[in-house]
């Protein structure tokens, strides 16, 4: 029989407390210590967790898979034991989520399992564990719920900001440190040069790779790049695109304009970015997921 293996499939690694309402959980962990969050846990761990943050989500990235496809796999990263994240996994399965594998790290950092389950996203509600991903090269995001409803929506929309998430911060850089005219030469002067791929480069490439089995207008995923740029810097975010041969179905050169509400008419089903003003803006309509990456960053 050959070795199980999840080449070729995207994988995506989320934490328990993304997946599942674990507020209550984490104020008794927070308050009275690990002990009464133990007994806690397993005095209730037939009592079914209510969604969390990226549920949708995940539902959303499960449906792509067919009977004789496997597009997907999710895998739980938890800080719980094996014995506390029994209620997690028994919610797992009264929800019909084909969720199989899982890590249990009992407190320790989960964000070193990402790359070895070759996860090309690591979701998490723990900022610390999603920086250190996002240093060691990874795809990661502290994810925030959406304060209205969820998008009912067939196919899977995300949406990603360019500079420092699906590109380098190179450009924003020069935008932070030289000011807004510096910043439009130097994209104009370098319009030709692709810029470098950011931390979510490859996982856009593992949802582009999907869109290749589908036709155009059958597809099950839609992508789109929401920035804030606006022309003349738009010329080299369109030619980096075309070098990658990366596909993005929709893009928004917004010129500083507020995000929140071209989301809401895309209706994503997330959206990434690596400032906390974007995402906050976001999370008026849909769920977002903070990036803390690049220079705005830093410090």
């Amino acid at each position: 029989m050959p070795r199980p293996t999840l080449a070729g499939k995207l994988v995506v690694a989320i934490s328990s407390r993304a997946l599942f309402d674990l507020n209550e959980s984490h104020r008794i962990y927070t308050e009275a210590g690990v002990d009464a969050y133990h007994r806690y846990q397993v005095e209730h761990e037939d009592e079914i967790l209510a969604p969390g943050p990226a549920f949708a989500l995940v539902k959303k990235l499960l449906r792509l898979n067919r009977p004789d496809k496997q597009y997907v796999e999710v895998i739980l990263l938890s800080r719980n034991s094996a014995d506390t994240g029994l209620r997690v996994f028994n919610s797992i399965q009264h929800y019909g989520l084909d969720i199989t594998r899982a890590a249990f790290t009992k407190g320790e950092a989960t964000s070193r399992y990402v790359p070895a389950f070759g996860a090309h996203l690591f979701l998490s509600a723990d900022t610390g564990d999603v920086r250190r991903a996002l240093d060691d090269g990874h795809a990661a995001a502290t994810i925030f719920p959406s304060a209205s409803a969820s998008n009912e929506t067939d196919g899977l929309r995300i949406a990603f900001d360019g500079d420092a998430v699906l590109f380098s911060d190179e450009a924003e850089r020069v935008y932070q440190e030289k000011g807004l005219a510096a910043f439009a030469r130097s994209e104009t002067d370098a319009a030709l040069r692709p810029l470098s791929g950011g931390p979510f480069k490859e996982f856009l490439a593992g949802l582009h790779s999907i869109q290749a089995d589908f036709p155009d207008d059958a597809s099950p995923i839609t992508t789109a790049l929401v920035t804030a740029r606006s022309a003349p810097a738009h010329e080299r975010v369109i030619r980096t695109l075309r070098a990658w041969n990366i596909r993005i179905d929709e893009v928004f050169f917004l010129g500083g304009l507020d995000k929140g509400e071209i989301l809401r008419a895309f209706r994503a089903d997330i959206f990434f970015d690596d400032q906390r003003t974007h995402v906050d803006s976001a999370t008026k309509h849909v769920a977002a997921g903070h990036v803390p990456h690049g220079v705005i960053n830093a410090g």
